[in-house]
């Protein structure tokens, strides 16, 4: 399985220069570096599809679950290359859609699962080759609850495709099976991705500098 492969960005690494490219102005102090720019995050999640759509076709029909909210620009992007393998390739795989939130929650009596917010009925799962689709792993922790959430509606197949795969040393060591960029331990955002509900807007993956966190830090 080619899953196991990704492209890393090593620490050292300083991105591309804010005026490269088209940064809102809203943004244009707010930020470091370009760490990605949107055609190299499109041109990686085209292979990731072909990827997938390969290791799936043998065991059929294939659900492909979005976490919200950061996730939802890949996922697009993502599920519009399959598509567009099925319409253009001698095989295909009959593809289906469904979103989910997530609410980690932890006490006395928690089992360590989380909490799935705004979801289909999940029992439709059962039977069915599932794709989980996440915008980035940082401690793993979550998604691994999450698959434990997912096992017991007694899906045929769970696999999980990241964009992006922090490197920290607060990682439980849970890997994704289909990972993008493997990242240093930085605060990135853009493509979907937040803080605190801004820089969804922005196209290319960034990374935040402190007036950034600062200014829309949530006010208390």
């Amino acid at each position: 399985m080619a899953g196991n492969k990704f492209i890393t960005v090593p620490d050292e690494y300083q991105g591309y220069s804010l005026d490269m490219f088209s940064i809102p102005k809203h943004y244009q102090d707010d930020l470091k570096h370009v760490m990605l720019p949107r055609g190299i995050l499109l041109d990686r999640t085209e292979r990731l599809a072909r990827d997938i759509s390969r290791d799936m076709q043998p065991g059929g029909a294939l659900v492909g679950l979005c976490v919200l909210k950061g996730g939802y620009q890949f996922f697009a992007d993502l599920m519009e290359y399959i598509r567009t393998l099925n319409a253009n390739s001698e095989t295909s795989v009959p593809l289906s859609v469904d979103f989910i939130r997530l609410k980690s929650y932890e006490d006395e009596s928690s089992s360590g699962e989380v909490k799935i917010l705004g979801s289909d009925n999940l029992a439709s799962l059962k039977g069915k080759n599932v794709l989980v689709v996440e915008d980035i792993i940082d401690t793993g922790a979550t998604m691994v609850k999450l698959l434990n959430t997912l096992k017991k509606y007694e899906p045929a197949v769970i696999k999980v495709v990241s964009l992006f795969v922090k490197r920290t040393s607060r990682s439980c060591g849970y890997r994704p099976d289909y990972t993008g960029f493997e990242i240093p331990d930085e605060f990135i955002l853009g493509y979907a991705l937040d803080y605190n509900e801004y820089f969804r807007d922005l196209n290319h993956v960034c990374v935040i500098n402190d007036n950034g966190k600062k200014k829309y830090a949530i006010q208390k």
